[in-house]
């Protein structure tokens, strides 16, 4: 079994296409990417009881539940992406690739 992070992403995925039901290929694709918003949704829930700043619940989270609220979110967008691309991992590898080029500076020339 390959326990890489792609690995278990694209376990995920298949378990989820095998639980789908009578979903077509769209509402999948649909439902996946939508399931991004609602784990941002318990992220904003995590910051605001991290934070205190709901006067009705308190303090209600810690910075560690926002972490993984975060983690959720990030692995909710991986699936959603193996649901878009069979070749997600290559596509997310030149996506962040190019998004590094963007922001940084390139490295110093070593033969200086």
């Amino acid at each position: 079994m390959d326990k890489s992070t792609w690995g278990s992403v694209n376990r995920l995925r298949a378990w989820l296409d095998e639980n789908a039901g009578e979903q077509s290929e769209r509402e999948r694709r649909l439902l996946r990417v939508l399931k991004i918003g609602e784990e941002y949704g318990e992220v904003a829930e995590a910051v605001h009881g991290a934070l205190g700043t709901n006067p009705r619940k308190g303090p209600s989270h810690s910075w560690d539940d926002v972490r993984n609220e975060l983690i959720d979110v990030a692995v909710t967008a991986l699936v959603a992406l193996a649901t878009l691309d069979a070749d997600g991992e290559a596509e997310f590898d030149a996506r962040l690739q190019y998004l590094v080029d963007r922001a940084l500076p390139p490295p110093p020339d070593d033969r200086a």
